[in-house]
């Protein structure tokens, strides 16, 4: 193609194009500001919820370790086993130092026996097609035992959709984990 031609497609587009829009039109920049920021804007609090969904899923990872650790200490002194404490009166104990971010109805407790420190298994109970499988017991365990707390909460996102996905389960929400093992304190009862 020559460049006459090429000049002439480019007059005959320009000249088709006055004809729907009036000049007066496409020479006016008045509203360019608006439409460049809305085209900056969109990424930019896309950028801006991702940061905020992220922090949110730290801290409550953080908050939901925190808590386990604090309950978990009523195992290690011996509270849990001479108040004869079951499963659910636990997860109540976790749940008191739990904060906004949790509904302990969505909470999940394992507490176990183990023989020995290398055998605590700490991988996340996600079977391999991205559920969470719920197979969780309760035995606070006896006097220098070694015991295993595991506190499971599958954290709902918002923001999943847009590119930051932090999900781990099939269902878009992330399990957030926390996992505390000790040996039993020596406890006379």
């Amino acid at each position: 193609m020559s460049i006459r031609s090429l000049a002439a497609i480019r007059h005959r587009a320009r000249s088709a194009l006055g004809r729907l829009l009036p000049q007066r039109v496409m020479r006016d920049r008045r509203g360019s500001a608006a439409i460049e920021f809305a085209a900056v804007s969109i990424p930019f609090f896309a950028l801006i919820g991702a940061i905020i969904e992220t922090a949110l899923v730290f801290l409550a990872g953080q908050i939901l370790d925190t808590a386990v650790n604090d309950a978990a200490r009523l195992i290690r002194t011996g509270q849990v086993q001479q108040s004869k404490m079951d499963a659910a009166a636990f997860k109540t104990e976790v749940c008191k130092r739990l904060y906004i971010l949790f509904d302990c109805s969505g909470l999940f407790i394992d507490v176990r026996t183990s023989s020995d420190f290398t055998s605590i298994s700490t991988s996340p109970p996600i079977d391999k097609d991205g559920k969470f499988v719920k197979d969780f017991s309760y035995n606070a365990g006896k006097a220098t035992e070694i015991v295993v707390v595991k506190a499971y909460y599958e954290f709902h996102l918002t923001l999943s959709g847009l590119g930051l996905d932090l999900s781990d389960l099939a269902n878009g929400n992330r399990l957030l984990g926390a996992v505390t093992a000790f040996r039993n304190e020596p406890f006379p009862w």
